[in-house]
């Protein structure tokens, strides 16, 4: 008997993977439940389990292919049960679990500051997928996290007789039908793509499954400054002869050349795409974290014995943030072509550093937790994060988020904004330094304070420099004064 190993769907708007690499070769023996292969989605990178136990007799695609979900992409001889097997258990639980945001289309793990888990890296990951061997793959849509999007997805086309289909030399029915395949097999990002820059998607020639419109397709087009909603193949084919070529160079001897990982790809695009999206600027501010500094010394052992988990300084950043984006609403906010959305929840985004690359967790409804509950989410979703264990609905959602490259010895940084999200906070190196006090009798003196650079980017489109002021004094008065309830 044989078992079918298909391409889980792992979560809604899910329409396919990348294997990044099998686990297993053939001929070799597998238990049920037993990492087979992992995957890379436009939202998360995971370890899909075998659905039966048995010896792997052929494996149809190969590491970098994107495969559509259901997907056979193995099979398995002398597992348990006969037949096609849908997806593990294992992996139909995770996909339930894992229902990533419906309105979505999109750093070595941390140590802290004395023992941080969260990480410098400015959003999740996003990018383009490897060309398959087989089927022809496309490029994957942007995740979101490295970073995830959150509006909604385009709204569907409204037929005129301008916008008609144009005919390819299979009849107007068959255009008709590739259309509405393009159309509607485009993921939600590039969806949204279009929606915000104005693009007729089904105007467009896909490159990828099936004719789909692919993030390259839409991306290129845009780039080539065409008119935004040309759906005319000639435009589409001028405008792309137009645009100026990618520079292609060739390694000189004795240099050594690495294919970009499917997550490198990812990040890559989503950085990309952010900067085009919204206008960058970032303010810094000295922060001083003495109080902190004091009460987390004071309350650290006591509080790993009680909660089960280390203390850091994050978890009063993160406290911080929440009554700041409370205060200043704009911040916790998404844009959507000429409305600005305020999000009812707070979602903080962490950026994590992998080995492999960058991922956003998102902590949901952040401003529900204590410091001890923000240090129990943030722990663990960085250490899910480091085995492959998140699901697609933990990095998704994120609606502010907050990098610590200070890590890694920082001072500051202008970290790129996670879109959908209107900013961004950069967390430098916090450290002892010299400062000039004064006391209240009006006499200065130079003490020993542990201090730390704050930078905000913000999207200038909406949010006006004042406000980013307001903002991140409005942070640095929490946190200077110290006054959190462990």
């Amino acid at each position: 008997m044989s078992t079918e190993v298909v391409m889980p769907q792992m979560g809604e708007s899910i329409a396919e993977g990348t294997i990044t690499k099998w686990l297993k070769q053939v001929g070799e023996r597998v238990e049920r439940d037993e990492p087979l292969f992992e995957i890379s989605t436009d939202k998360v990178d995971a370890e899909i389990p075998s659905p039966a136990a048995g010896t792997l007799t052929e494996i149809r695609f190969k590491e970098g292919d994107t495969v559509e979900i259901n997907t056979t992409v193995a099979v398995l001889d002398g597992g348990a049960t006969a037949g096609a097997a849908p997806a593990t258990a294992s992996t139909e639980t995770a996909a339930k679990e894992a229902q990533p945001e419906q309105k979505q289309g999109e750093a070595t793990a941390a140590k802290a500051q004395s023992a941080e888990t969260v990480t410098p890296a400015p959003q999740a990951a996003p990018a383009g997928k490897a060309e398959a061997a087989q089927p022809k793959a496309e490029p994957a849509p942007a995740a979101a996290d490295a970073v995830a999007q959150q509006k909604p997805p385009a709204a569907p086309r409204k037929e005129s007789s301008g916008q008609a289909a144009q005919p390819t030399g299979n009849g107007g029915g068959a255009a008709a039908t590739a259309e509405e395949l393009r159309r509607t097999k485009s993921s939600p990002l590039v969806r949204k793509i279009a929606q915000e820059h104005g693009v007729d998607i089904a105007g467009l020639e896909g490159t990828g499954m099936s004719g789909r419109v692919t993030k390259n397709d839409i991306l290129s087009f845009i780039e080539s400054g065409a008119p935004a909603a040309a759906p005319a193949r000639a435009t589409q084919a001028s405008a792309a002869a137009q645009a100026p070529a990618a520079p292609s160079l060739k390694p000189a001897e004795g240099d050594r050349v690495e294919q970009m990982t499917v997550m490198r790809k990812k990040i890559a695009e989503h950085m990309v795409v952010s900067r085009r999206t919204s206008a960058h600027v970032t303010t810094v501010y000295e922060i001083d974290m003495t109080r902190i500094a004091k009460l987390r010394e004071q309350h650290k052992d006591s509080f790993a014995e009680r909660t089960g988990t280390k203390l850091s300084f994050m978890p009063f950043i993160f406290q911080a943030v929440n009554n700041g984006l409370r205060q200043f609403p704009i911040f916790n906010a998404q844009v959507s072509g000429d409305q600005i959305i305020y999000k009812r929840d707070i979602n903080l985004g962490m950026a994590v550093a992998l080995d492999w690359g960058l991922i956003v967790p998102v902590i949901k409804r952040a401003d529900d937790l204590s410091i001890s509950g923000l240090a129990r989410a943030a722990n663990d979703l960085a250490e899910r994060a480091r085995a492959k264990q998140l699901k697609p609905d933990e990095v998704g959602g994120g609606t502010f988020t907050i990098t610590n490259p200070g890590v890694f010895g920082g001072l500051f940084g202008t970290p790129i904004i996670n879109q959908p999200q209107l900013a961004i906070l950069g967390v430098g190196k916090i450290e002892k330094r010299a400062k000039v006090l004064t006391t209240t009798d009006g006499e200065d003196y130079i003490a020993i304070r542990w201090m730390a650079y704050f930078a905000l980017s913000f999207d200038h489109r909406v949010i006006d420099g004042a406000d980013a002021e307001r903002f991140l004094a409005f942070v640095k008065e929490q946190l200077e004064a110290g006054e959190f309830s462990l």
